[in-house]
């Protein structure tokens, strides 16, 4: 039976409001709805195809504290086999893809699919260092995938169009839109939530990996600027507009 292991990061809702403490040294995660890294669910999906049709067994993982199990539980419901959570903070994306990467040789897993990046630290780093650690084949921005026994055949998107390559197991991909369409992402349904309070979620320590890199400090954005409306028969005050303040002129 083929072995896929998906990871999972428990990231801030787009919709979320975000601010920082601690002199904007710290997030503030307060109020903040957690969800499952949209470019992850893409991956998550494309595995219970995998399962569905091919008799894969899909587990799932993800680095950080008792927090994040709810974004797991909702995976197994989804249609995961099982669970597991690595008990640190998600330091950095260095000590993320060491501590998953024990996991995957570990478990002797076919096929690893992380997001290519996560969408609040967005280090794109994780998937191709969990393959340089494991020896696996990588693909990242991959947006096809298909397996037939011990080969893969995947396509990513490139500069300018898309690239499709052949290789063989074990694979890491970097997962994105179009590996499935959002129309196809998968809403769990009473079922599956009731099966996965009986599936397993095993807690596991740390490798106590250290961290390559810290961040210094966060800040938001600056505010837009008021917008300024000019009467379309105006045209000079537009054109003054661009030149001299605007400076796109």
């Amino acid at each position: 039976m083929m072995k896929i292991l998906v990871c999972i990061s428990h990231v801030p809702d787009t919709t979320s409001k975000i601010n920082f403490t601690a002199n904007n040294l710290k997030f503030d995660s307060s109020g903040v709805q957690f969800v499952i890294n949209p470019n992850d669910e893409f991956g998550l999906t494309r595995a219970m195809w995998f399962k569905e049709r091919q008799g894969a067994s899909v587990d799932v993982v993800s680095v950080g504290g008792p927090e994040t199990e709810p974004t797991l539980r909702k995976a197994l419901a989804i249609g995961a086999d099982a669970a597991i959570r690595i008990d640190t903070p998600a330091l950095d994306g260095y000590a993320v893809a060491s501590e998953l990467s024990k996991i995957a040789k570990e478990g002797g897993y076919d096929l690893i699919i992380a997001g290519r990046e996560s969408i609040d630290y967005n280090g794109g780093v994780v998937p191709g260092m969990i393959a340089a650690t494991i020896g696996a084949s990588f693909v990242n921005n991959c947006i096809a995938l298909e397996l037939s026994g011990s080969n893969a055949t995947a396509v990513r998107e490139i500069d300018g169009g898309k690239e499709t390559l052949s290789t063989s197991l074990p694979l890491v991909i970097g997962g994105q839109k179009g590996l499935v369409e959002e129309s196809d992402l998968k809403i769990p349904n009473m079922r599956g939530i009731m099966m996965a309070r009986k599936k397993p979620l095993t807690v596991v320590e740390s490798t106590n990996t250290e961290q390559k890199t810290r961040s210094i400090s966060f800040e938001k954005p600056p505010a837009k600027s008021a917008i300024k409306m000019v009467d379309a028969e105006n045209i000079d005050e537009l054109i003054s507009l661009l030149h001299n303040e605007a400076k796109v002129l």
